[in-house]
């Protein structure tokens, strides 16, 4: 069966696919999701017939139980419907490449950490007799949380018709790796289409000659591993995966103690990491207990070209000797990840020793009453504010501005602010009490409740005045005296009749010539005979998008225009979609027409308007069809057509 498919297809029930990302001959590579634990996936499908079928099962067998936090492990493998596909973990972020596309070559320590991390992972699957078989910039992901993971372990060189287990093509290509993130070009063994290393007389040229600045230790690693009999009468030094590993992290350096660097003793936290130099000729290499602290700090050169042993500077007479801290190999790390510095310096990201202290509580605030309390018994309710002549005038007393025996001089401007201005009073208003309200010492603030009652009396009685004026024109009793003479006309509101005399025809505007559904069982849904119906052509998928059609279905001819409130359509099958289409004219298409309603269910749908919508050919589309065992085909039994 051919491998040829498009997105929206469910492979084995299971695998919707999503966005192809890239062929490889017969074979595709997609991005898919599981439909059963609701995840992205990553899916390679082949021909069950392709020649690379039967390996690339294999090494996802043999790739499966590898457990590694780096690699994206293998989830699925299976042949079906005539596919062989295999399903990896998803990764999100940036593959190698593109991070040196974007970025350009990478500062030394940060490229040395990304590929030891690789070299470590790798390394354990050799310890296990397996092999990635294809370490490429591209297989090299940097996820969205910094962290580097490993894609294809075993599957890519399988796609690509290699043979398993070669660990010695891993060695070289993790020397390409380093080579590729110093330079930005890529040096190993796989194919990859990063551009190559340059090369002189067959050998690939050393990293400091392509850039200024890389220390001479990963130099020196990828001129040993790239080029092992470049040195004429030297004995080729092999470097295995863990051998890769150690000397990377050991160059990027552990501010936790807990890693043991591979050469030279460790150096305080205080001082800054650096690895040791190593001799450009490779002889038996000198014992590591000789190398002192001094001895392991090195400039970064500025010149690609000098590749001679940088002398050892002399011992300062004054500096004190640091003792090296204690071994602390078996105590827990609190290191996260690496934070790369402009200057190439490294920290690291560690856990919280103490819990922050928690915020102070919020402070209650103080009750505040909504209205002023009452005053005690004897006293009035206001008093003049201090300073006013109204307080002057009371001699120290509390001032009772009802009381005419007191001359203060000063009048209300406002009931019920407490508020005094000055001025002229006369006093026979103030013994008349003309003028002025009997306010019953009531509390300030109640004016608003008398105000609130008020709104809400007007409003009872305008509701009420409403009410009595429904009432009166409510219809006369048939029969009574006041019953008009008149016959009323039909309202809006009676309820829809059906239309008699429709005819009906197939629609199916999206499909192949002769473009028919079935028209000789169309008639069955004017019929009135819900026991008859008509069916759909079956399809292997559904309609939408994803789907070869958007839909097909029935147009009824109402005979003439007419208003139509209401389209009743008698499904059968399960699950139906529908929308309902009213035009003057027999439709062609629908993807320029406006739907009236639409309508999901099973069994009697009811697409009802709330105005008539004139027209002659009410449509009635089906947009989503019930599965019927392996198929989908959709049945109609009835159309009513109501107005």
């Amino acid at each position: 069966m051919s491998t040829s498919m498009q997105a929206g297809d469910v492979l084995a029930e299971r695998y919707r696919l999503d966005d192809l990302l890239a062929e490889n001959g017969a074979g595709r590579f997609w991005r898919a999701h599981d439909l059963v634990l609701h995840r992205p996936v990553a899916v390679h499908i082949l021909g069950a017939d392709d020649e690379r079928a039967e390996p690339l099962l294999e090494a996802a067998r043999r790739a499966g139980p590898v457990i590694n936090r780096r690699l994206l492990r293998v989830l699925d493998a299976e042949v079906a419907d005539g596919r062989c596909y295999v399903v990896n973990e998803w990764g999100q972020g940036d593959s190698l490449d593109i991070l040196l596309t974007r970025e350009g070559p990478l500062a030394p320590r940060r490229a040395a950490w990304i590929v030891g991390e690789v070299a470590d992972s790798i390394a354990e699957a050799h310890d296990a007799g397996l092999a990635h078989g294809r370490l490429t910039p591209e297989n090299v992901l940097i996820d969205q949380h910094g962290q580097v993971r490993v894609i294809g372990f075993g599957v890519e060189a399988a796609l690509a018709g290699l043979a398993p287990g070669r660990i010695n093509v891993d060695e070289i290509d993790l020397a390409g790796l380093l080579y590729c993130a110093l330079t930005g070009k890529w040096a190993g063994v796989s194919r990859s289409a990063v551009p190559p290393a340059p090369e002189l007389h067959g050998a690939v040229l050393r990293p400091r000659r392509v850039r200024a600045g890389i220390p001479r230790p990963l130099d020196n690693l990828c001129d040993q591993v790239l080029n092992p009999h470049a040195t004429a009468g030297a004995e080729p030094v092999h470097h295995s995966a863990r051998d890769i590993s150690d000397l990377l992290l050991g160059f990027v350096g552990d501010l936790t103690g807990t890693q043991v660097p591979i050469q030279g003793p460790r150096l305080p936290v205080t001082q800054p990491l650096r690895p040791e130099p190593a001799p450009t000729a490779m002889p038996d290499p000198e014992p590591v207990e000789e190398a002192t602290a001094e001895g392991t700090a090195e400039g970064t050169a500025e010149t690609p070209v000098d590749d001679a042993a940088q002398p050892e500077p002399p011992a300062d007479p004054d500096a004190t000797e640091v003792a090296p801290p204690p071994s602390t190999t078996d105590l827990p790390t609190e290191a996260g990840m690496p934070v790369f510095h402009e200057d190439d310096e490294v920290d690291w990201l560690r856990a919280r020793s103490d819990k922050p202290a928690p915020p102070p509580p919020l402070a209650e605030p103080p009750p505040r009453p909504l209205f002023a309390p009452d005053p005690p018994e004897g006293e009035p309710v206001r008093r003049p504010r201090a300073g006013s002549k109204a307080a002057s005038a009371g001699g120290g007393k509390d001032y009772w501005p009802w009381d005419s025996s007191q001359d203060s001089g000063v009048r209300p401007v406002s009931r019920d602010t407490g508020g005094w201005s000055s001025g002229s009073w006369n006093e026979d208003r103030w013994a008349t009490g003309e003028g002025l309200d009997d306010t019953g010492d009531s509390v300030p603030g109640r004016s608003w409740i008398r105000l609130a009652m008020i709104v809400a009396v007007c409003l009872a009685v305008m509701v009420a005045a409403v009410a009595a004026y429904q009432l009166g024109l409510k219809p006369p009793t048939p029969g009574s005296d006041d019953e008009p003479t008149t016959t009323a006309s039909p309202t809006a509101s009676a309820e829809p009749t059906p239309f008699t005399g429709l005819s009906a025809d197939d629609f199916d505007p999206q499909g192949s010539e002769p473009r028919e559904e079935n028209p000789d069982q169309v008639p069955n849904v004017v019929d009135g005979d819900p026991t008859t119906s008509w069916s759909t052509s079956s399809y292997l998928q559904n309609f939408g998008p994803g789907g070869l059609k958007t839909g097909v279905g029935v147009v009824v001819d109402l005979g003439a225009t007419k208003g139509v409130r209401q389209v009743v359509v008698t499904t059968e099958g399960g699950q139906t979609s529908l929308a309902a289409y009213v035009t003057s004219d027999a439709p062609t298409g629908v993807s320029e027409l406006t739907p009236v309603g639409t309508d999901s269910g099973s069994g009697e749908l009811t697409i009802s308007l709330d105005e008539a919508v004139s027209g002659r050919y009410v449509t009635v589309w089906l947009t989503l069809l019930p599965q019927v065992g392996n198929e989908f085909r959709g049945t109609i039994a009835e159309v009513q057509v109501l107005g």
